[in-house]
């Protein structure tokens, strides 16, 4: 499968400092060897607890954060140390529509102003047809034109992330970077939000990283998910196959706290013991095995754990703390399959 966006072994590691002459005294590992790769039209979800590292994944990706090290490769260009100035024709197909509205949004600004920006920055356009492209940009997200002459803090949350969406794609990106789109919303109008995004998929051809904490929320929206956790991807499928058949001790956590509509129904829920280890000083081992105090933790103790394929397009961190013992013989029988991206073959 053809690939929109490569991250080979990205790491964001960001320093920290301390004593009188505030040397470095040590790093905290936000994203640590982090590789994946999204096809045109897809949208991979990445879902994970808060601190684990998506944001500044994604934040990274598009360039906002400086990568420690690895490679994120977009279209086929390597765009990891990129200037600004190699950056800006990128930023045409490589867009980013930010968790909080209210903060992304600049409140100085009308809303015409913030759709205009893009156009401006970037040329060739006349103010008539500015104009007119906003206007068209507020259709196409289910705002009235008269919107453009209003500014960000008399919309509604839902309304103001309708002009984020606005704003990320005025310029027809190929690939547009959700960060927790909807998680600052009710609940009511994340659906509509959600479903504004997949139409836009449609009409334009949109490749997504969706990234969230709410599992059932990219159910809705992932062709794949990859599940992070302190940093590290240690689950990645269909989303079928992450929703029916978890191989992954964080992920059937995770999904066993997603709340059923039926308050008549048992749910057996997997309540994480333990506290989410320290992202500047990471246990030698495996992270999850460390916090749920597994008696397996010793064997991982200075070990890599990769992701290998343990059925056909389902990679799953190689750790025997995290694994059911009939998945973990699979694994030590089969031997270790490098995912050099975690696409889908």
């Amino acid at each position: 499968m053809s690939e929109i966006l490569r991250v080979e072994n990205l790491k964001v590691h960001f320093p920290v400092h301390s004593g009188v002459l505030m040397r470095q005294s040590g790093a905290v590992k936000a994203v640590d060897g982090v590789s994946l790769g999204i096809a045109p039209g897809e949208t991979l979800g990445l879902v994970g607890e808060s601190g684990c590292g998506k944001s500044t994944l994604g934040k990274a990706i598009v360039r906002l954060l400086k990568p420690t090290s690895g490679r994120i490769v977009f279209e086929g260009s390597d765009i990891t140390t990129a200037g600004v100035g190699a950056m800006r024709p990128i930023r045409r197909d490589l867009q980013m529509i930010f968790q909080d509205p209210v903060e992304s949004l600049n409140a100085r600004h009308s809303v015409r102003e913030i759709l205009e920006e893009p156009f401006i920055i970037h040329g060739g356009t006349t103010p008539a047809q500015r104009r007119t492209m906003v206007n068209e940009l507020l259709d196409r997200v289910g705002l009235p034109a008269a919107s453009a002459d209003r500014y960000p803090f008399e919309f509604s949350g839902g309304q103001r992330q309708r002009i984020g969406i606005a704003r990320a794609i005025a310029l027809k990106p190929r690939m547009v970077i959700c960060d927790e789109p909807v998680s600052a919303l009710d609940v009511s109008v994340q659906s509509q939000v959600l479903n504004l995004l997949l139409e836009l998929q449609r009409e334009m051809g949109l490749s997504y990283l969706f990234i969230a904490h709410d599992l059932a929320v990219v159910k809705h929206i992932s062709d794949r998910v990859a599940v992070m956790y302190l940093g590290k991807i240690v689950e990645l499928a269909s989303s079928d196959a992450i929703y029916q058949r978890p191989k992954h001790a964080y992920t059937k956590a995770l999904l066993s706290a997603i709340p059923h509509p039926d308050p008549t129904r048992e749910i057996t829920r997997e309540l994480l013991e333990g506290d989410v280890p320290s992202p500047i000083d990471p246990p030698k081992g495996s992270a999850f095995g460390h916090r749920i105090g597994h008696p397996r933790y010793d064997e991982t103790i200075g070990k890599e754990l990769p992701l290998v394929e343990i059925e056909p397009g389902h990679w799953v961190a190689a750790d025997p703390c995290c694994l059911e013992p009939d998945d973990w013989e699979k694994v030590a029988a089969e031997g270790v399959r490098d995912c050099p991206t975690g696409a889908a073959g």
